[in-house]
Protein backbone atom coordinates (compact mmCIF):
# COMPACT_ATOMS: atom_id res chain seq x y z
CA UNK A 1 0.00 0.00 0.00
CA UNK A 2 2.52 2.02 0.63
CA UNK A 3 4.46 1.75 -2.77
CA UNK A 4 1.16 2.63 -4.25
CA UNK A 5 0.91 6.02 -2.56
CA UNK A 6 4.63 6.37 -3.21
CA UNK A 7 3.89 5.91 -7.11
CA UNK A 8 0.65 8.07 -7.05
CA UNK A 9 2.84 11.07 -5.59
CA UNK A 10 5.46 10.61 -8.16
CA UNK A 11 2.73 10.18 -11.02
CA UNK A 12 1.27 13.29 -9.70
CA UNK A 13 4.55 15.62 -9.51
CA UNK A 14 5.81 14.23 -12.98
CA UNK A 15 1.94 15.89 -14.48
CA UNK A 16 2.42 18.78 -12.85
CA UNK A 17 5.86 19.65 -14.12
CA UNK A 18 4.43 18.48 -17.47
CA UNK A 19 1.43 21.13 -17.09
CA UNK A 20 4.12 23.67 -16.24
CA UNK A 21 6.02 23.37 -18.99
CA UNK A 22 2.75 23.41 -21.13
CA UNK A 23 1.95 26.58 -19.87
CA UNK A 24 4.66 27.82 -22.35
CA UNK A 25 5.27 28.81 -25.69
CA UNK A 26 4.49 26.50 -28.41
CA UNK A 27 6.42 25.19 -32.02
CA UNK A 28 5.08 28.43 -34.29
CA UNK A 29 3.44 30.80 -31.71
CA UNK A 30 2.21 33.96 -33.69
CA UNK A 31 4.73 33.09 -36.73
CA UNK A 32 2.97 32.83 -39.84
CA UNK A 33 2.44 31.72 -42.71
CA UNK A 34 3.45 28.16 -41.49
CA UNK A 35 3.57 28.36 -37.92
CA UNK A 36 5.07 25.50 -36.52
CA UNK A 37 4.01 21.21 -35.03
CA UNK A 38 1.25 23.29 -33.36
CA UNK A 39 -0.70 24.10 -36.31
CA UNK A 40 0.55 20.76 -37.88
CA UNK A 41 -1.34 18.82 -35.18
CA UNK A 42 -4.50 21.04 -35.16
CA UNK A 43 -4.67 20.95 -39.09
CA UNK A 44 -4.40 17.23 -39.65
CA UNK A 45 -7.42 17.56 -37.01
CA UNK A 46 -9.26 19.82 -39.92
CA UNK A 47 -8.41 17.49 -42.21
CA UNK A 48 -9.24 13.97 -40.86
CA UNK A 49 -12.62 15.49 -39.43
CA UNK A 50 -13.60 17.64 -42.80
CA UNK A 51 -12.45 15.63 -45.70
CA UNK A 52 -13.46 11.63 -46.59
CA UNK A 53 -10.56 9.27 -45.99
CA UNK A 54 -9.38 8.58 -49.07
CA UNK A 55 -8.24 12.14 -48.76
CA UNK A 56 -6.26 12.28 -46.49
CA UNK A 57 -2.74 11.52 -47.73
CA UNK A 58 -3.93 12.95 -51.59
CA UNK A 59 -2.73 16.79 -52.88
CA UNK A 60 -5.98 17.93 -53.63
CA UNK A 61 -8.01 21.07 -53.57
CA UNK A 62 -8.86 21.14 -50.29
CA UNK A 63 -5.59 19.18 -48.99
CA UNK A 64 -2.76 21.61 -50.10
CA UNK A 65 -0.08 18.85 -48.72
CA UNK A 66 2.66 21.75 -48.98
CA UNK A 67 0.62 22.85 -46.07
CA UNK A 68 1.76 20.34 -43.30
CA UNK A 69 0.43 17.52 -44.92
CA UNK A 70 -0.42 14.24 -43.18
CA UNK A 71 3.23 12.76 -43.57
CA UNK A 72 2.56 10.19 -40.68
CA UNK A 73 1.11 6.16 -40.41
CA UNK A 74 -2.81 5.60 -40.17
CA UNK A 75 -3.14 5.54 -36.51
CA UNK A 76 -1.72 9.00 -35.98
CA UNK A 77 -3.79 10.14 -38.61
CA UNK A 78 -7.07 8.05 -36.47
CA UNK A 79 -5.92 9.34 -33.53
CA UNK A 80 -6.11 13.22 -35.25
CA UNK A 81 -10.01 12.33 -35.53
CA UNK A 82 -10.75 11.53 -32.69
CA UNK A 83 -9.10 14.75 -31.24
CA UNK A 84 -10.88 16.66 -33.80
CA UNK A 85 -14.17 15.59 -32.96
CA UNK A 86 -13.71 16.15 -29.68
CA UNK A 87 -12.61 19.91 -30.71
CA UNK A 88 -15.39 20.26 -33.10
CA UNK A 89 -17.68 19.91 -30.39
CA UNK A 90 -16.24 22.60 -28.02
CA UNK A 91 -15.93 24.93 -30.88
CA UNK A 92 -16.47 24.18 -34.19
CA UNK A 93 -14.29 27.05 -35.48
CA UNK A 94 -11.11 25.01 -34.13
CA UNK A 95 -11.68 22.64 -37.26
CA UNK A 96 -13.15 24.21 -39.92
CA UNK A 97 -12.11 23.65 -43.04
CA UNK A 98 -9.72 26.45 -44.90
CA UNK A 99 -11.23 28.98 -42.26
CA UNK A 100 -9.53 27.69 -39.01
CA UNK A 101 -6.02 27.62 -40.96
CA UNK A 102 -3.02 29.37 -38.06
CA UNK A 103 -6.09 29.12 -35.47
CA UNK A 104 -4.74 30.39 -32.15
CA UNK A 105 -6.52 30.93 -28.53
CA UNK A 106 -5.79 30.42 -24.78
CA UNK A 107 -8.86 28.00 -24.82
CA UNK A 108 -7.44 26.16 -28.12
CA UNK A 109 -3.94 26.15 -26.52
CA UNK A 110 -5.63 24.62 -23.56
CA UNK A 111 -7.39 21.84 -25.52
CA UNK A 112 -4.17 20.97 -27.24
CA UNK A 113 -2.49 20.44 -24.34
CA UNK A 114 -4.88 18.43 -22.83
CA UNK A 115 -5.07 15.94 -25.32
CA UNK A 116 -1.24 15.30 -24.96
CA UNK A 117 -1.55 14.84 -21.34
CA UNK A 118 -4.90 12.59 -21.53
CA UNK A 119 -2.88 10.10 -24.51
CA UNK A 120 -0.33 10.21 -21.42
CA UNK A 121 -1.95 9.34 -18.92
CA UNK A 122 -3.71 6.48 -21.05
CA UNK A 123 -0.34 5.03 -22.90
CA UNK A 124 2.65 6.36 -21.77
CA UNK A 125 2.81 6.68 -18.02
CA UNK A 126 1.46 3.62 -16.67
CA UNK A 127 3.68 1.59 -19.16
CA UNK A 128 6.45 3.67 -17.14
CA UNK A 129 4.77 2.64 -14.09
CA UNK A 130 3.99 -0.96 -15.07
CA UNK A 131 8.08 -1.51 -16.37
CA UNK A 132 9.85 -0.17 -13.35
CA UNK A 133 7.46 -1.98 -10.83
CA UNK A 134 7.94 -5.35 -12.76
CA UNK A 135 10.60 -5.24 -15.01
CA UNK A 136 13.11 -3.08 -12.42
CA UNK A 137 15.55 -4.99 -9.46
CA UNK A 138 15.87 -3.56 -6.11
CA UNK A 139 13.58 -2.77 -3.17
CA UNK A 140 10.33 -1.01 -3.38
CA UNK A 141 11.50 2.15 -2.52
CA UNK A 142 14.55 1.73 -5.57
CA UNK A 143 11.67 1.08 -8.08
CA UNK A 144 9.74 4.34 -7.18
CA UNK A 145 12.79 6.37 -7.62
CA UNK A 146 13.44 5.11 -11.12
CA UNK A 147 10.34 5.60 -12.21
CA UNK A 148 9.94 9.15 -11.04
CA UNK A 149 13.35 9.90 -12.65
CA UNK A 150 12.18 7.83 -16.12
CA UNK A 151 8.82 10.24 -15.96
CA UNK A 152 10.43 13.25 -15.33
CA UNK A 153 13.07 13.54 -18.49
CA UNK A 154 13.13 16.44 -19.90
CA UNK A 155 13.77 15.95 -23.45
CA UNK A 156 10.17 14.62 -24.16
CA UNK A 157 8.29 16.61 -21.84
CA UNK A 158 9.73 19.87 -23.31
CA UNK A 159 8.64 18.67 -26.80
CA UNK A 160 5.35 17.03 -26.01
CA UNK A 161 4.73 19.93 -23.89
CA UNK A 162 6.38 22.69 -25.36
CA UNK A 163 7.05 22.19 -28.44
CA UNK A 164 4.05 20.32 -29.03
CA UNK A 165 3.77 16.91 -30.40
CA UNK A 166 2.16 13.08 -29.46
CA UNK A 167 5.82 11.21 -29.13
CA UNK A 168 4.51 9.94 -25.78
CA UNK A 169 2.02 7.48 -27.81
CA UNK A 170 4.51 6.33 -29.62
CA UNK A 171 6.90 5.56 -27.20
CA UNK A 172 4.04 4.44 -25.04
CA UNK A 173 2.93 1.72 -27.55
CA UNK A 174 6.92 0.69 -27.67
CA UNK A 175 7.23 0.78 -23.84
CA UNK A 176 3.82 -1.97 -23.71
CA UNK A 177 6.07 -3.94 -25.92
CA UNK A 178 9.29 -3.97 -24.36
CA UNK A 179 6.97 -4.92 -21.14
CA UNK A 180 5.04 -7.62 -22.03
CA UNK A 181 8.33 -9.11 -23.62
CA UNK A 182 9.68 -8.84 -20.22
CA UNK A 183 6.99 -10.46 -18.73
CA UNK A 184 7.00 -13.11 -21.56
CA UNK A 185 3.78 -11.72 -23.52
CA UNK A 186 5.52 -12.04 -27.00
CA UNK A 187 2.19 -11.97 -28.85
CA UNK A 188 0.94 -8.74 -26.84
CA UNK A 189 4.42 -7.37 -27.17
CA UNK A 190 4.31 -7.71 -30.76
CA UNK A 191 0.90 -6.17 -30.72
CA UNK A 192 1.79 -3.31 -29.05
CA UNK A 193 4.83 -2.48 -30.84
CA UNK A 194 2.85 -2.79 -34.01
CA UNK A 195 0.91 0.16 -33.08
CA UNK A 196 3.74 1.92 -32.33
CA UNK A 197 5.04 1.36 -35.51
CA UNK A 198 1.38 2.43 -37.38
CA UNK A 199 1.72 5.80 -35.11
CA UNK A 200 5.26 6.71 -36.12
CA UNK A 201 7.29 5.60 -38.90
CA UNK A 202 10.42 6.54 -37.14
CA UNK A 203 9.64 3.52 -34.65
CA UNK A 204 11.56 1.76 -37.06
CA UNK A 205 14.54 2.56 -34.84
CA UNK A 206 13.18 -0.17 -32.73
CA UNK A 207 12.30 -2.87 -35.38
CA UNK A 208 15.30 -4.86 -35.38
CA UNK A 209 15.84 -5.48 -31.87
CA UNK A 210 12.36 -6.34 -31.37
CA UNK A 211 12.80 -8.62 -34.62
CA UNK A 212 15.86 -10.35 -33.55
CA UNK A 213 14.74 -10.75 -29.72
CA UNK A 214 11.71 -13.14 -30.99
CA UNK A 215 13.85 -14.78 -33.65
CA UNK A 216 16.55 -15.70 -31.69
CA UNK A 217 13.99 -16.88 -28.95
CA UNK A 218 12.02 -18.33 -31.26
CA UNK A 219 15.12 -20.67 -32.77
CA UNK A 220 16.43 -21.47 -28.83
CA UNK A 221 13.40 -22.43 -28.08
CA UNK A 222 13.41 -24.83 -31.40
CA UNK A 223 12.09 -23.76 -34.83
CA UNK A 224 10.52 -27.41 -35.07
CA UNK A 225 8.62 -27.25 -32.05
CA UNK A 226 7.01 -24.53 -29.94
CA UNK A 227 9.77 -22.06 -31.92
CA UNK A 228 7.53 -22.64 -34.72
CA UNK A 229 4.46 -22.34 -33.32
CA UNK A 230 5.76 -18.85 -31.57
CA UNK A 231 7.19 -17.84 -35.23
CA UNK A 232 3.81 -18.47 -36.85
CA UNK A 233 1.26 -16.55 -33.94
CA UNK A 234 3.97 -13.51 -33.76
CA UNK A 235 3.94 -13.32 -37.46
CA UNK A 236 -0.16 -13.37 -37.51
CA UNK A 237 -0.42 -11.13 -34.82
CA UNK A 238 1.73 -8.28 -36.67
CA UNK A 239 0.45 -8.64 -40.01
CA UNK A 240 -3.28 -8.82 -38.83
CA UNK A 241 -2.52 -5.79 -36.65
CA UNK A 242 -1.15 -4.26 -39.42
CA UNK A 243 -3.93 -4.59 -41.60
CA UNK A 244 -6.36 -3.40 -39.50
CA UNK A 245 -4.33 -0.04 -38.89
CA UNK A 246 -3.91 0.29 -43.08
CA UNK A 247 -7.95 -1.30 -43.80
CA UNK A 248 -9.15 1.84 -44.87
CA UNK A 249 -6.33 2.23 -47.56
CA UNK A 250 -5.97 -1.46 -48.87
CA UNK A 251 -9.31 -1.24 -51.22
CA UNK A 252 -6.61 0.82 -54.06
CA UNK A 253 -3.07 -0.44 -54.09
CA UNK A 254 -2.74 3.66 -55.32
CA UNK A 255 -3.85 4.62 -51.76
CA UNK A 256 -1.00 2.34 -49.77
CA UNK A 257 1.19 3.75 -52.13
CA UNK A 258 0.57 7.00 -51.87
CA UNK A 259 0.40 6.69 -47.78
CA UNK A 260 4.04 5.04 -48.31
CA UNK A 261 5.51 8.02 -50.16
CA UNK A 262 4.34 10.67 -47.44
CA UNK A 263 5.28 8.81 -44.68
CA UNK A 264 8.87 7.85 -46.54
CA UNK A 265 9.75 11.25 -47.96
CA UNK A 266 13.31 10.66 -49.27
CA UNK A 267 13.29 13.88 -51.49
CA UNK A 268 13.95 16.00 -48.37
CA UNK A 269 17.37 15.24 -48.48
CA UNK A 270 20.53 13.54 -45.85
CA UNK A 271 19.17 15.69 -43.33
CA UNK A 272 18.08 19.29 -41.66
CA UNK A 273 18.42 21.81 -39.73
CA UNK A 274 21.56 21.21 -37.53
CA UNK A 275 21.11 17.74 -35.93
CA UNK A 276 23.39 16.23 -33.90
CA UNK A 277 24.01 13.11 -36.24
CA UNK A 278 27.22 11.87 -38.50
CA UNK A 279 26.49 13.72 -41.25
CA UNK A 280 25.42 16.82 -40.47
CA UNK A 281 28.70 17.24 -37.93
CA UNK A 282 30.43 15.97 -41.04
CA UNK A 283 29.29 18.53 -43.18
CA UNK A 284 31.01 20.84 -41.32
CA UNK A 285 34.24 19.55 -42.87
CA UNK A 286 32.98 17.93 -46.04
CA UNK A 287 30.10 19.33 -47.88
CA UNK A 288 28.62 16.14 -48.60
CA UNK A 289 25.16 17.18 -50.20
CA UNK A 290 27.17 19.54 -52.81
CA UNK A 291 29.42 16.12 -53.94
CA UNK A 292 26.81 13.50 -53.45
CA UNK A 293 23.58 12.99 -55.85
CA UNK A 294 20.67 12.43 -53.70
CA UNK A 295 20.55 8.83 -54.34
CA UNK A 296 24.17 8.29 -53.43
CA UNK A 297 23.44 10.30 -49.85
CA UNK A 298 20.78 7.93 -49.55
CA UNK A 299 22.70 4.47 -50.35
CA UNK A 300 25.40 5.80 -48.05
CA UNK A 301 23.30 6.34 -45.26
CA UNK A 302 21.66 2.79 -45.34
CA UNK A 303 25.08 0.79 -45.86
CA UNK A 304 26.13 2.81 -42.83
CA UNK A 305 23.17 2.14 -40.51
CA UNK A 306 22.80 -1.18 -41.68
CA UNK A 307 26.58 -1.68 -40.65
CA UNK A 308 26.69 0.67 -37.81
CA UNK A 309 23.20 -2.00 -36.36
CA UNK A 310 24.45 -5.08 -37.10
CA UNK A 311 26.94 -6.41 -34.55
CA UNK A 312 24.24 -5.37 -31.50
CA UNK A 313 21.58 -7.24 -33.25
CA UNK A 314 23.87 -10.35 -34.32
CA UNK A 315 24.29 -10.40 -30.73
CA UNK A 316 21.07 -10.32 -29.49
CA UNK A 317 20.18 -12.74 -31.89
CA UNK A 318 22.78 -14.97 -30.54
CA UNK A 319 21.65 -14.43 -27.24
CA UNK A 320 18.17 -13.31 -26.82
CA UNK A 321 17.89 -12.54 -23.10
CA UNK A 322 16.34 -9.25 -22.09
CA UNK A 323 19.29 -7.35 -20.78
CA UNK A 324 20.69 -7.84 -24.58
CA UNK A 325 17.31 -6.74 -25.31
CA UNK A 326 17.44 -3.26 -23.26
CA UNK A 327 21.35 -2.62 -24.91
CA UNK A 328 20.29 -3.56 -28.59
CA UNK A 329 17.12 -1.47 -28.49
CA UNK A 330 20.04 1.73 -27.60
CA UNK A 331 22.19 1.09 -29.99
CA UNK A 332 19.92 0.16 -32.58
CA UNK A 333 18.35 3.51 -32.18
CA UNK A 334 21.44 5.26 -32.11
CA UNK A 335 22.80 3.76 -35.14
CA UNK A 336 19.62 5.02 -36.30
CA UNK A 337 19.67 8.43 -35.67
CA UNK A 338 23.55 9.15 -36.29
CA UNK A 339 23.79 7.03 -39.67
CA UNK A 340 20.49 7.00 -40.83
CA UNK A 341 18.79 9.03 -43.74
CA UNK A 342 16.38 12.23 -43.15
CA UNK A 343 16.76 12.57 -39.64
CA UNK A 344 15.36 15.01 -36.99
CA UNK A 345 16.69 16.66 -33.92
CA UNK A 346 13.52 15.20 -31.97
CA UNK A 347 14.25 11.46 -33.43
CA UNK A 348 16.99 11.38 -30.44
CA UNK A 349 14.09 10.81 -27.95
CA UNK A 350 13.80 6.99 -29.78
CA UNK A 351 17.18 6.45 -28.55
CA UNK A 352 16.37 7.87 -25.09
CA UNK A 353 13.24 5.38 -24.19
CA UNK A 354 15.41 2.61 -24.41
CA UNK A 355 18.06 4.66 -22.06
CA UNK A 356 15.72 5.23 -19.28
CA UNK A 357 15.11 1.43 -19.13
CA UNK A 358 18.84 1.17 -18.13
CA UNK A 359 18.36 4.21 -15.26
CA UNK A 360 18.43 1.34 -13.09
CA UNK A 361 21.45 -1.22 -13.89
CA UNK A 362 24.01 1.95 -15.29
CA UNK A 363 22.57 5.14 -14.27
CA UNK A 364 25.23 7.29 -14.51
CA UNK A 365 25.77 6.49 -18.36
CA UNK A 366 22.08 6.79 -18.76
CA UNK A 367 21.76 9.87 -17.11
CA UNK A 368 24.79 11.31 -18.72
CA UNK A 369 23.12 10.25 -22.07
CA UNK A 370 19.72 11.69 -21.13
CA UNK A 371 20.97 14.94 -20.03
CA UNK A 372 23.24 15.57 -23.72
CA UNK A 373 19.85 14.56 -25.64
CA UNK A 374 18.26 17.41 -23.86
CA UNK A 375 20.81 19.14 -24.61
CA UNK A 376 21.08 18.48 -28.25
CA UNK A 377 17.40 19.90 -28.97
CA UNK A 378 18.32 23.22 -27.27
CA UNK A 379 18.57 25.51 -30.65
CA UNK A 380 14.23 24.30 -30.89
CA UNK A 381 13.97 25.14 -27.57
CA UNK A 382 15.55 28.72 -27.80
CA UNK A 383 13.79 28.97 -31.15
CA UNK A 384 10.16 28.00 -29.26
CA UNK A 385 10.97 30.33 -26.41
CA UNK A 386 11.17 27.66 -23.86
CA UNK A 387 14.21 28.20 -22.22
CA UNK A 388 13.17 28.83 -18.78
CA UNK A 389 11.38 24.98 -18.74
CA UNK A 390 14.80 23.84 -20.65
CA UNK A 391 16.56 24.71 -17.38
CA UNK A 392 14.46 23.95 -14.71
CA UNK A 393 13.16 20.57 -15.71
CA UNK A 394 17.10 19.86 -16.80
CA UNK A 395 18.35 21.03 -13.59
CA UNK A 396 15.82 18.62 -11.96
CA UNK A 397 15.55 15.77 -13.78
CA UNK A 398 19.80 15.92 -12.96
CA UNK A 399 19.41 16.46 -9.15
CA UNK A 400 16.94 13.84 -8.60
CA UNK A 401 18.86 10.98 -10.82
CA UNK A 402 21.86 11.59 -8.58
CA UNK A 403 20.40 11.76 -5.49
CA UNK A 404 17.20 9.24 -5.83
CA UNK A 405 19.61 6.87 -8.00
CA UNK A 406 22.81 7.87 -6.29
CA UNK A 407 24.86 7.83 -9.88
CA UNK A 408 27.47 9.71 -8.40
CA UNK A 409 27.80 7.07 -4.89
CA UNK A 410 28.60 3.98 -6.97
CA UNK A 411 31.01 4.89 -10.05
CA UNK A 412 33.61 1.62 -9.60
CA UNK A 413 34.63 0.03 -12.88
CA UNK A 414 31.64 -3.55 -11.78
CA UNK A 415 29.17 -0.73 -11.27
CA UNK A 416 30.50 1.14 -14.30
CA UNK A 417 30.81 -2.39 -16.97
CA UNK A 418 34.26 -0.91 -17.38
CA UNK A 419 35.41 -4.06 -17.10
CA UNK A 420 35.26 -4.87 -20.67
CA UNK A 421 38.06 -2.18 -21.73
CA UNK A 422 40.60 -3.88 -19.72
CA UNK A 423 40.42 -6.92 -21.84
CA UNK A 424 40.25 -4.38 -25.32
CA UNK A 425 43.46 -2.09 -23.95
CA UNK A 426 46.14 -3.73 -21.97
CA UNK A 427 47.62 -0.72 -21.06
CA UNK A 428 44.85 0.76 -19.29
CA UNK A 429 45.30 -1.71 -16.69
CA UNK A 430 47.07 1.11 -14.64
CA UNK A 431 44.50 3.51 -14.88
CA UNK A 432 41.52 4.45 -12.87
CA UNK A 433 38.89 4.33 -15.72
CA UNK A 434 35.89 5.03 -13.29
CA UNK A 435 37.36 8.03 -11.61
CA UNK A 436 38.45 9.18 -15.19
CA UNK A 437 34.84 8.33 -16.21
CA UNK A 438 33.57 10.45 -13.40
CA UNK A 439 35.68 13.66 -14.09
CA UNK A 440 34.55 13.24 -18.13
CA UNK A 441 30.98 13.36 -16.88
CA UNK A 442 31.98 16.64 -14.45
CA UNK A 443 33.26 18.18 -17.35
CA UNK A 444 30.48 17.27 -19.60
CA UNK A 445 28.02 18.43 -17.88
CA UNK A 446 30.39 22.32 -17.37
CA UNK A 447 30.52 22.13 -21.24
CA UNK A 448 27.01 21.46 -21.58
CA UNK A 449 26.01 24.37 -19.62
CA UNK A 450 28.22 26.70 -20.66
CA UNK A 451 27.08 26.09 -24.25
CA UNK A 452 23.62 26.37 -23.43
CA UNK A 453 23.96 29.96 -21.48
CA UNK A 454 26.43 30.97 -24.34
CA UNK A 455 23.55 30.29 -27.21
CA UNK A 456 20.72 31.73 -25.07
CA UNK A 457 23.16 35.04 -23.83
CA UNK A 458 25.54 35.65 -26.75
CA UNK A 459 25.07 36.84 -30.16
CA UNK A 460 26.65 34.34 -33.12
CA UNK A 461 29.11 36.98 -35.52
CA UNK A 462 27.07 37.90 -38.70
CA UNK A 463 29.97 35.45 -40.31
CA UNK A 464 28.51 32.64 -38.41
CA UNK A 465 25.34 32.86 -37.71
CA UNK A 466 24.42 29.19 -36.87
CA UNK A 467 27.98 29.14 -34.37
CA UNK A 468 25.97 27.90 -31.48
CA UNK A 469 24.14 25.64 -33.09
CA UNK A 470 26.46 23.65 -34.88
CA UNK A 471 29.11 23.52 -31.45
CA UNK A 472 25.61 22.98 -29.86
CA UNK A 473 25.13 19.48 -32.28
CA UNK A 474 28.72 18.66 -32.81
CA UNK A 475 28.88 18.41 -28.79
CA UNK A 476 26.44 16.26 -28.79
CA UNK A 477 27.24 14.11 -31.23
CA UNK A 478 30.64 13.55 -29.96
CA UNK A 479 28.29 12.40 -26.79
CA UNK A 480 26.16 10.12 -28.80
CA UNK A 481 28.76 8.58 -30.54
CA UNK A 482 30.78 7.79 -27.61
CA UNK A 483 27.18 6.70 -25.72
CA UNK A 484 27.02 4.34 -28.75
CA UNK A 485 30.57 2.50 -28.85
CA UNK A 486 30.46 2.06 -24.67
CA UNK A 487 26.97 0.27 -24.93
CA UNK A 488 28.47 -1.91 -27.92
CA UNK A 489 31.31 -2.99 -25.55
CA UNK A 490 28.80 -3.49 -22.73
CA UNK A 491 26.34 -5.56 -24.64
CA UNK A 492 29.64 -7.83 -25.92
CA UNK A 493 30.34 -8.16 -22.27
CA UNK A 494 28.63 -10.49 -19.61
CA UNK A 495 25.39 -9.25 -18.00
CA UNK A 496 26.23 -7.49 -14.71
CA UNK A 497 24.59 -10.65 -12.36
CA UNK A 498 21.81 -13.24 -13.36
CA UNK A 499 19.58 -11.09 -11.17
CA UNK A 500 19.69 -8.29 -13.76
CA UNK A 501 19.75 -10.20 -16.58
CA UNK A 502 15.84 -11.01 -17.67
CA UNK A 503 15.38 -14.66 -19.00
CA UNK A 504 13.64 -15.59 -21.87
CA UNK A 505 10.43 -17.26 -20.96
Amino acid sequence: MQTWSLVSICVLLSIIARWGVSLNSYSGAGKPPMFGDYEAQRHWQEVTYNLPIQEWYFNTTNNDLNYWGLDYPPLTAYHSWICAYLAKTINPEWVELHKSRGYESTQHKLFMRTTVLVADLLIYIPAVVLYCLYLTDGSSKKKVSVMFCFLLYPGLILIDYGHFQYNGVSLGFALWGILALGLGWDVLGSMAFSLALNYKQMELYHALPFFCYLLGKCIKTGLMGRGLFLLVRVGVTVLATFALCWLPFLAEPSQAMQVVRRIFPVARGLFEDKVANTWCSLNTLIKIRSILSGDSQLYLSLACTLLAVLPSCIRLLTKPTFWHFKLALVNSSLAFFLFSFQVHEKSILLAALPACLLLNDLPLMALWFLQASTFSMLPLFLKDGLLVPYIVTSLGFLFFSIYLLSALDHCSEDKLRLGAYNKLFYWVLKMDLAFIVRWKFYISIAAMVGLSIAAAVLIAPLHLPDLFPVLISTTAFLHFLGTFIHFNVVQFSEPPSRKSQKKSN
